[in-house]
Formats: C-alpha cells, sequence, structure tokens
C-alpha cells in the first residue's frame, strides 16, 4: 500500500481536475454551468477540501518522522543528458501543503457570499481552484524547472484573478502592471536557472548548491559568476514577493475581489517567492554577499511598506503596504542565514493576514450597502467608523489580527517576528535597528486602520464627505456593478459563509506561534531538527527578554500613540505632520514617488522608444521596401517596351549584351 506522500501528487490534481472540468463546462455550455453555480462552486470547493484533507495527512507522516520522499521519470532525453519531473514531499513541502489548501478552502467558502450575486460567480471559483492547483504544483516541485513552470501558473492565474473585473480601468491596468513587473523578475529567474544549469549540469535543490561551491572551489567558475547567477534567480523571488523595487504591483492589485487580495496576500503568489529562497537557502550559504544582498533587499522593503502604510485611506491597500512590509521581514530572516524563522513568519502571517484582507472584504461589502458599489467611497476609511456597534464578528477578529501582525504575546506575530530580530540582531545589527523602528510603526499603522474602521462615529452617510472624496478621486471609477446601489441607513453583519473563515482564522492567529518558542520550537524541530537542538541548547532568558521587551515596548508605543490620536482624537498627527514637515508627508503619500519614477523612466520611456522605432520602421525599412517594389515596378514598365516582335531588335539587345560583358569582364580582368 502507497504511503501518504506516494499520493502526494493528488494534491495538486484535484483542485486542477475541478477546474479543468468547469472551466470546460463554461466554454462549452455556458448558460447551463451558470444556472448551475453553487453544485460547480460545490464541486470545487469539495476539491480543495480534500486536497486540504491529503495535504494534511502528508504533513502528521512527516510530523511522525517520515523522510523526504521523491519519485521521479524522465520527461526528456539527450544522449547522457534526461530531464526528469515528479513531485517531492519533505517537511517544507507538507508545511505548505497544509498552509496552501487551508487557506485556499476558507477563502472559497468565503467567497459563496461575497461573490454571490457577481455575473461571474462560476468564473471566480474556477480560477481560484486553478490557482490554488498551480501553487501546490509548485510546492511539491522536486527542481528549479518545475517549479518555473508552475512559478509562471502562478503569475497567469494572478493575472486573471486581479484582473477579473476587466471591465473596470482600475483593475485591468493593475492586472497587467501585476504581468509586467512580474516578468521583468521571471526574465531573471530564467537566465538564473539556465546559467546555474550551465554552471553545475543540474537542475536539483542539492546538487546545484554542492556542483556550484566545487566549481567555484575549483576555480572553473568565479566568485563573480557565482554571485551573479544567485542574485539573478532571486530575482524572481523579488517580483513575486513584492521587494523593493519590484513592489510596486503589489498595492494596485487591490482592484481584484478581495477574496484573491487574501489568498494572494497569505499562502500563494506572495508566498512562492520567499519559499523559493527558502529551497535554495544552502546555495545562498555559500556565498555571504547574496546573503548581505537578500537581507538588505529585505530590510529595505520593510521600512518602506510601513512607511507608506502610515498615510493610506484605502482600507485594503494600507493591508496591502503591510504585507509588502512583513514580506521584508522573511527576506530579512533568509538573508541572516534563518529560513526557519522567515518560513514560520510566513506561516503566521498567513492565518493572520487573510483574516484581516477577508475582514476587510466584510467591511467593504456592509459598506456598499450605504455608500453603493464604488470602490471610492466603500473602501476609505474617512467614511467608516463605529463599525464594531454593527459588526462585532468582523470587528473582534479584525482587532485580534492587528494584535497579532503588531507582535504583542503571547498571539502567532509576536514569536515569529521577535524570532526574525533575534536572529538579524546577531547578524546584522544596523539591519536589526530597521527592524525594530519599523516594529512600532506597524503597530501605529495597524490600530490606525482598526480605530479608523470600527471605533467613532459612523461617517458614511455624510454626503459631503462622499463629494468630496469622489471630487477628488477624478469622479470615481463610474465602475458601478450590476448589483445596483442599495443605500441602507448602517451597515450589518456579513452572513456565516463570511463569519466562519474570520472565526476558524482567528484560532491561529492566537495560538500558532506557541509552536515556534525558542526554548521548544516544534516548528524548527520538523524543518530542521539539528538546528532546533542547537537553538533549544543555547537558549538564554538573559537575552531573550531584553530583546522581546523591547520589541513589545516599541509595539506598545506604537499601539499607544495610535489610541491618543486615533481614539482619544487628544492629537491630529494628520495635520501636525503635514504642517511641519509637508515634504515628508507628501513623500509618503505619494509611495516614495516610485510609481511616478516607473511612469517616467520606464512606462513614458518605452513609448518613446516605441516611438522611435516606429518611425525607423516606417521610414527605413518600409522605405526599402516599399523602393524595392517601385523599383521592381518601373523595370517591369520599362522592358514592356522592348517587346516589340522585331526579330533584328531582339538580336541587337543579345549583342549588346554580349559586348557589356566582354568590357565588363575585360575590365576586370
Amino acid at each position: 500500500m502507497p504511503s501518504t506522500a506516494e499520493l502526494a501528487w493528488l494534491i495538486p490534481v484535484l483542485p486542477l481536475a475541478g477546474a479543468c472540468l468547469v472551466g470546460l463546462g463554461l466554454i462549452s455550455f455556458n448558460r447551463t454551468v451558470n444556472r448551475l453555480r453553487k453544485p460547480a462552486a460545490l464541486l470545487l470547493i469539495s476539491c480543495v477540501g480534500a486536497a486540504a484533507v491529503l495535504s494534511f495527512a502528508v504533513l502528521a507522516e512527516q510530523l511522525s518522522g517520515a523522510g523526504p520522499t521523491e519519485i521521479l521519470f524522465n520527461w526528456a532525453s539527450a544522449g547522457s543528458f534526461n530531464l526528469q519531473m515528479g513531485f517531492r514531499v519533505d517537511p517544507l513541502g507538507a508545511v505548505m501543503l497544509a498552509l496552501v489548501t487551508t487557506i485556499a478552502l476558507l477563502v472559497m467558502v468565503y467567497s459563496d457570499g461575497y461573490m454571490a450575486h457577481d455575473k461571474g460567480y462560476v468564473r471566480f471559483f474556477t480560477y481560484l481552484a486553478l490557482f490554488s492547483s498551480s501553487m501546490l504544483g509548485l510546492v511539491i516541485s522536486p527542481n528549479l524547472l518545475e517549479i518555473y513552470v508552475f512559478w509562471e501558473l502562478v503569475g497567469m492565474c494572478s493575472y486573471l484573478l486581479v484582473g477579473f473585473w476587466y471591465d473596470r480601468d482600475g483593475a485591468a491596468n493593475a492586472a497587467q502592471k501585476a504581468f509586467v513587473v512580474n516578468r521583468v523578475g521571471d526574465f531573471g529567474l530564467l537566465l538564473g536557472i539556465l546559467g546555474l544549469f550551465w554552471a553545475t549540469g543540474s537542475f536539483g535543490f542539492e546538487e546545484i548548491g554542492t556542483r556550484l561551491s566545487e566549481a567555484v572551489g575549483a576555480g572553473t567558475i568565479s566568485t563573480g559568476v557565482a554571485v551573479i547567477l544567485c542574485l539573478l534567480v532571486f530575482m524572481g523571488p523579488m517580483a513575486k514577493s513584492a521587494q523593493f523595487p519590484l513592489h510596486v504591483w503589489l498595492p494596485d492589485a487591490m482592484e481584484g475581489p478581495t477574496p484573491i487580495s487574501a489568498l494572494i496576500h497569505a499562502a500563494t503568489m506572495v508566498a512562492a517567492g520567499v519559499f523559493l529562497v527558502a529551497r535554495l537557502q544552502p546555495l545562498y550559504d555559500a556565498f555571504p554577499l547574496v546573503n548581505l544582498v537578500i537581507a538588505v533587499v529585505g530590510t529595505i522593503t520593510l521600512f518602506l511598506g510601513a512607511s507608506i502604510a502610515l498615510t493610506q485611506m484605502d482600507l485594503k491597500k494600507g493591508l496591502a503596504y503591510s504585507t509588502v512590509s512583513q514580506l521584508g521581514y522573511m527576506m530579512l530572516a533568509m538573508g541572516c542565514g534563518a529560513p526557519v524563522a522567515g518560513m514560520f513568519h510566513l506561516v503566521t502571517h498567513a492565518f493572520f493576514k487573510a483574516m484581516l484582507f477577508l475582514g476587510s472584504g466584510s467591511v467593504i461589502h456592509a459598506m456598499e450597502e450605504v455608500v453603493g458599489h464604488e470602490p471610492v467611497l466603500a473602501q476609505d476609511m474617512r467614511l467608516m467608523g463605529g463599525l464594531r456597534r454593527f459588526m462585532p464578528v468582523t470587528s473582534t477578529t479584525f482587532l485580534i489580527g492587528c494584535v497579532a501582525i503588531s507582535g504583542i504575546p503571547p498571539l502567532a506575530g509576536f514569536w515569529s517576528k521577535d524570532e526574525i530580530l533575534g536572529q538579524a540582531f546577531n547578524s546584522f545589527p544596523l539591519l536589526w535597528a530597521m527592524g525594530f523602528i519599523t516594529a512600532g510603526m506597524t503597530a501605529f499603522y495597524m490600530f490606525r486602520l482598526y480605530f479608523l474602521t470600527f471605533e467613532g462615529s459612523f461617517r458614511g452617510n455624510d454626503a459631503a464627505l462622499q463629494t468630496q472624496l469622489l471630487t477628488a478621486a477624478g469622479g470615481g471609477s463610474n465602475e458601478g456593478d450590476e448589483h445596483g446601489h442599495a443605500h441602507a441607513e448602517h451597515p450589518h453583519e456579513s452572513g456565516w459563509q463570511m463569519a466562519l473563515p474570520l472565526a476558524v482564522l482567528a484560532v491561529p492567529s492566537v495560538l500558532i506561534g506557541l509552536l515556534g518558542t525558542p526554548w521548544n520550537s516544534r516548528f524548527a524541530a520538523l524543518l530542521e531538527p539539528e538546528e532546533a537542538a542547537e537553538m533549544a541548547a543555547q537558549f538564554s532568558w538573559g537575552e531573550f527578554l531584553p530583546l522581546a521587551g523591547a520589541s513589545v515596548a516599541i509595539s506598545s508605543a506604537g499601539i499607544g500613540l495610535a489610541v491618543v490620536a486615533y481614539a482619544l482624537h487628544k492629537i491630529d498627527l494628520g495635520q501636525a505632520v503635514a504642517g511641519r514637515f509637508p515634504a515628508v508627508n507628501a513623500f509618503l503619500a505619494n509611495k516614495w514617488y516610485l510609481d511616478a519614477i516607473n511612469e517616467k523612466l520606464f512606462v513614458k520611456g518605452s513609448r518613446k522608444l516605441a516611438r522611435s522605432v516606429l518611425e525607423v520602421d516606417s521610414k527605413v525599412v518600409d522605405g526599402v521596401v516599399n523602393l524595392t517594389g517601385l523599383v521592381t515596378l518601373g523595370s517591369g514598365e520599362g522592358l514592356k517596351y522592348f517587346e516589340t516582335g522585331r526579330a533584328q531588335f531582339y538580336a541587337l539587345i543579345v549583342f549588346g549584351g554580349v559586348v557589356g560583358l566582354v568590357v565588363l569582364f575585360g575590365s576586370l580582368g
């Protein structure tokens, strides 16, 4: 009887089979399938649910001490070269399988309520199943080439889902931006994969690291070339995991439906980059410069995301920049040579960030009852306030998420973020300082979001404020949707399909961090038993308490400032900062001007280049082609006059030609 790990190939296949079946039905029998929308969604949810059950069985087998399982087959052969495909199950992959399927299943249940009245309901569920399948395939891939295949599928699915409402200009533009920015990273990743194969003759994770180190040691490849190859591969995770400067697509991706924002930010697309870096950690550890670059990029990203989040008034974009910042923490851990800490933060972050995004979707869904289906109004926190009275489940779970991400013990975010800061303190003290300051900023902006949304008085019925916001946004998106505009007096709590996933996610957001306590980390014991034993042996309360205490203190200070400014309204931070530091306020409000720089340098620059190429093409290339045609036409028109029907005339022409050839060859000779 095969082991559970040997059946792991079914985990990505089950959602894929469901997506293909329903997708083909949509193509062939669109009206019929849309009439059967609930059974179609139930089929897809069942496929993901079955994959989740199998994923937890695989995880349980790994927890019981089963070793890694790798099953390969020859996919292509040429001489001595064999390209192998298959699947691999190990502790890292098992954790990711359970995480992805759990979040995907909860998001799909939530979507049944959120997307209930959308005409693309079945299409949305089909995309979700395909997205989940692509990420699951990436997780169990045994080599870089197979990972690249699923990597591109993940990117394609994100394009489809971010642009799900393709009739909206904002969604269509965001999908294109995500696609193009990720192509930049994927181009570097592909070059790096091919370069590593050239240098090592392998696509396997372990073989690449070992052989590249041996090649550098033997002098067949210089250290500089090896570092460049490693950094090229890192470009892929930089784009997928929204690292500076390739982070610009992620906040714009909020144009998609909120459930897909939760899935992208928690367990699929952005997690793929961190997961790949963890897979390649043996390769990166051989080159300290590469780890330093990863750590610096992560530190810049974590500070950038947090600083921009300070000024956001759009609820979803505030959460999006918090994701950018948290991904920076994960990359900082990877750069410090602590993949276990980075992966632990990925897991804890997945639960509370999914809960926060689904909570924001619940808020937006409720706000649409009051302000209509206009994103400019429904997502702006200036029109919210006081929602705790109307939405107790959403507000409670959102508060739990805010406490967790702020790093307050004993919730999950404290243990994972504190472990990263501890690793950074030992490896790069300057980078630790940036991460430490950002922890306080994180607590401040998250509780700013909470107080603006759930506390105070409800502002959604302020018609003058609505008009002001629409005018500032250029009249709004005019996107509306087919549901019309229901104007209730106040919001209402979401239905059970949306409330249940929030309640379920609240449990791991509180408790799962306890699996990674530094004195007895069961998470580390699963991924790296030797490292866990060493960490437990070296643990010192004298070292832990000062760092942990400082982390909690700065987070508490951030929360306290948010309470004073946005709950008690003792100070007007907006006016104070804008009045005293207008340049800083403008810098943050304009997102470090990075979008403007990209627009000027790359968008307008590429358009200018395209126009120049068009000019060359139309005037030079087309000119040569057209001139050739004119010469042919002219010669044809001229030669027709030689057609006289007189033999003497033809003989004269032949004679002239012969004489001309004789003269030509005579002059050459």
